[in-house]
């Protein structure tokens, strides 16, 4: 899996929904929060590398 950008657009529950800032015309991924660093929120952008998550600025 290459590395990718995502933004968080929904928040809903536990879950988070990301946008891919490659291709914003996908569907969004779902995914638990858990698997996402601590203070992520709406609007947060954030780099995929390996199913590992990391805030960028």
């Amino acid at each position: 899996m290459e590395p990718k950008d995502y933004t968080v657009i929904k928040i809903e529950g536990e879950y988070a929904y990301l946008c891919d800032e490659a291709s914003p015309d996908t569907d969004p991924l779902f995914i638990a929060l858990a698997l996402l660093p601590a203070g992520t929120d709406e609007g947060t952008r954030l780099h995929c590398e390996l199913f590992q998550y990391e805030i960028i600025e």
